[in-house]
């Protein structure tokens, strides 16, 4: 697949944070009772964060000025008798989420960061900062680069291929993980698909350790967009393929993101780290909350235990939902969380009896 002017193009804008910090300015006027953002675009500043989206896209309404003002043109802007420009509402998702944030409660030294985005308005928001090991979900991202690289050969996966797919994304085997990782070219082949597909803040694990490649809530918002979404440098049926496989994850293995809607699809990553004894507990997905859909990111680290940080990344993943659907109540998720109370993981073997290791025996 040739990486057209189109394509390049393409990548250019989602490279681009998918929030930022707002550009913003309070309004108090007539009846106006709270804030509203005044929807800006950067100059000089484009290249930073800040400078080049708001968080969120605006509402449907716009307050409008009292009147027409000098050369206030045929533009949908207006202006007031003063000069006074109009401003165009709109939401302050990140504030949102920060607001619903507050009622997680997250353990001293644990770590949190949080992505939503709403599929057909594209408004999104994230909470937390910094980048996390992945665990398993980075096997997504394996099979994304695997595609990315059949496509560009012209060639179908290999029936091993897909074998290796199937048991590392529905049952999150890690021999299969390892297998695909070495042959994407571990990690220069994962970075290089990531490059492609608008990954700006994701490293590879080094060597053979795949499991603590080092990501960030809105790479992986990006990455999952590559998979829902037509805008893709993956094609229809590699997308079908990879959304597939996600869809069909093992009993027990579906807790996550799907506590907060419906899931399409999703994959989750949970490490004990043998340094700290702590959990790397992660999900990433698309559910269906009051008919909207909506990809979601929860990544953790610093948790005490397994079900530890299987209650924070569901309550967080209920949280961000929260931002765009007023009801989250009958999520058909399970927690499966009182299944893991107090369990170690140790590499190879099974978490209690009921899911396989996530953990490499990594430092």
């Amino acid at each position: 697949m040739g990486d057209s002017g189109a394509r390049r193009g393409r990548r250019a804008r989602r490279r681009a944070p998918v929030w930022a910090a707002a550009v913003a300015l309070a309004v108090v006027c007539g009846t106006v009772t709270g804030a509203v953002y005044v929807r800006g675009q950067a100059g000089a500043g484009a290249g930073t964060a800040a400078g080049r989206a708001v968080s969120s896209a605006s509402a449907s309404a716009s307050a409008s000025a009292s009147g027409p003002g000098p050369d206030s043109g045929s533009g949908s802007g207006s202006a007031s008798g003063d000069g006074e420009a109009s401003v165009e509402p709109v939401m302050d998702r990140d504030a949102l989420l920060a607001d619903a944030m507050a009622a997680v409660p997250v353990a001293d030294g644990a770590e949190l960061s949080v992505a939503v985005l709403d599929e057909e308005s594209g408004e999104s928001a994230g909470y937390g900062e910094g980048a996390f090991d992945t665990a398993s979900i980075v096997k997504v991202d394996i099979l994304a680069a695997l595609l990315l690289q059949a496509q560009d050969a012209g060639r179908s996966l290999t029936t091993a291929e897909r074998t290796y797919a199937t048991a590392m994304i529905e049952k999150s085997d890690n021999d299969a993980a390892s297998a695909l990782w070495r042959t994407i070219g571990r990690a220069a082949g994962l970075a290089a698909a990531n490059e492609r597909f608008g990954l700006t803040g994701t490293e590879g694990g080094s060597g053979a350790l795949w499991g603590l490649t080092r990501t960030t809530a809105a790479d992986q918002l990006v990455l999952l967009r590559q998979v829902f979404e037509e805008d893709s440098e993956l094609d229809a049926a590699s997308r079908s393929y990879l959304k597939g496989l996600m869809a069909r994850i093992a009993d027990g293995q579906d807790w996550g993101v799907s506590a907060a809607g419906s899931a399409a699809g999703l994959k989750n990553g949970w490490l004990a780290r043998s340094t700290t004894g702590l959990w790397v507990i992660n999900s990433i997905g698309r559910v269906t909350a009051d008919g909207r859909a909506l990809l979601v990111v929860t990544l953790s680290g610093g948790n005490a235990t397994q079900a530890d940080g299987i209650s924070l990344v569901e309550a967080a993943a209920k949280a961000a939902v929260s931002v765009f659907a007023t009801d989250t109540a009958g999520s058909t998720g399970s927690t499966g969380s009182t299944d893991v109370a107090g369990t170690e993981v140790r590499g190879g073997g099974v978490v209690s009896g009921r899911r396989p290791d996530e953990a490499q025996k990594v430092s």
